[in-house]
């Protein structure tokens, strides 16, 4: 990314932290940049104790008039970055890409999509976050907005189905830390062998839904009405 897109990346998310974190704009003729911020849970582990948190995934998302996409930027460590992320959690925003162009029926190779991981943590990876991500391009696309407190977590496939993940108990703990009162997760994973997330949930104020696809997702994140 050169330099002049850079402040302005950085300018917009800036924006999007300091005054309405969740919101996404639609495109006029003087911006024709379009912008989403999602949640995302993370875990890991502190004295040997599973801990879980919040971070936010800042996206950017422009139109490309010569069809070269679909064209991912990570803005990572460089002026303006965010934190580093690995290789499993760049192959997890390819396919966030691949599902919100199919979910809302547009041509990806048409898309420049820019993100940026906003994290404590100087490398985050896995895909988890996903289905997160492809919540937040949806929106950018349609301008919904994301509501502040809810949360999923959930590996997105190419055709929008969402995958189970683990760490779910810390998950929600980290949820429920930072005042997210519904926890999406992958259908079949709030109660298992190692976890009942509905009576944890309800001792955190927290209530856990399961979802198996992205519009099923969106639906219950963004202000979108069907």
């Amino acid at each position: 990314m050169n330099r002049p897109a850079q402040r302005s990346f950085a300018l917009a998310v800036l924006m999007m932290i300091t005054m309405t974190p969740f919101c996404s704009w639609s495109t006029s003729l003087a911006d024709p940049h379009r912008f989403a911020t999602v949640p995302a849970l993370v875990v890991g582990f502190m004295g040997g104790k599973e801990t879980g948190g919040v971070h936010y995934i800042a996206i950017q998302l422009d139109r490309d008039p010569e069809r070269r996409g679909p064209t991912i930027l990570f803005n990572e460590i460089a002026l303006g970055g965010g934190s580093a992320v690995g290789k499993d959690w760049k192959e997890g925003v390819r396919l966030a890409v691949a599902a919100a162009a199919e979910a809302i029926g547009e041509d990806q190779r048409n898309w420049t999509v820019t993100i940026k991981n906003r994290s404590y943590g100087s490398l985050t990876d896995g895909a988890s976050a996903s289905s997160a991500v492809a919540v937040g391009i949806m929106a950018a696309w349609r301008g919904d907005t994301i509501r502040s407190d809810v949360a999923l977590t959930g590996v997105i496939t190419a055709d929008g189905r969402i995958r189970k993940v683990g760490g779910l108990r810390g998950k929600l703990e980290g949820a429920a830390h930072a005042k997210i009162h519904t926890l999406l997760v992958p259908m079949g994973e709030a109660r298992t062998p190692e976890w009942d997330l509905y009576e944890l949930g309800r001792q955190y104020n927290v209530t856990v839904i399961e979802v198996s696809s992205l519009p099923e997702a969106y639906e219950l994140m963004t202000s979108h009405q069907p």
